[in-house]
């Protein structure tokens, strides 16, 4: 089986509350168990930063159910490789929220230290991502 890994960047709609997250994330970790996708979501109640892990069939097929959710909009894939093997084979699905997003992890990996994904390249999003899961 190929592997993939997929990073992208979504504005989050008014509607998206904490609750909301809790949602997404329950779902998430159900559907994505049953279909041996992995990874990371970070939410600071702003953005979703989410990077995807599985067959590249099964995150491709992922990934375009996001692209037609409305609770995201924008959404910029900032990254997309195929991997010899996950980094977040751990989680289902884990979860950052804006409360562990550290001023200096930020500013390590990006221009400023708000968190903004839009301005981050691709490797510099992996690279956050990679350190929060490793909290």
């Amino acid at each position: 089986m190929l592997l993939v890994s997929l990073v992208y960047a979504s504005s989050v709609s008014a509607s998206v509350d904490e609750q909301a997250v809790a949602r997404i994330l329950e779902t998430s970790r159900a559907n994505n168990e049953q279909h041996d996708i992995t990874g990371l979501l970070c939410f600071n109640h702003r953005y979703f930063l989410q990077c995807l892990e599985g067959s590249r069939t099964r995150v491709n097929h992922l990934y375009q159910r996001i692209l037609q959710d409305p609770r995201h909009s924008d959404i910029l894939l900032l990254d997309y490789a195929e991997i010899e093997q996950r980094r977040f084979d751990q989680w289902a699905m884990g979860y950052v929220p804006s409360g562990q997003l550290a001023r200096q992890q930020i500013l390590r990996f990006s221009g400023k230290a708000e968190f903004n994904p839009y301005e981050m390249t691709g490797a510099s999003a992996r690279g956050l991502l990679a350190e929060l899961g490793s909290l």
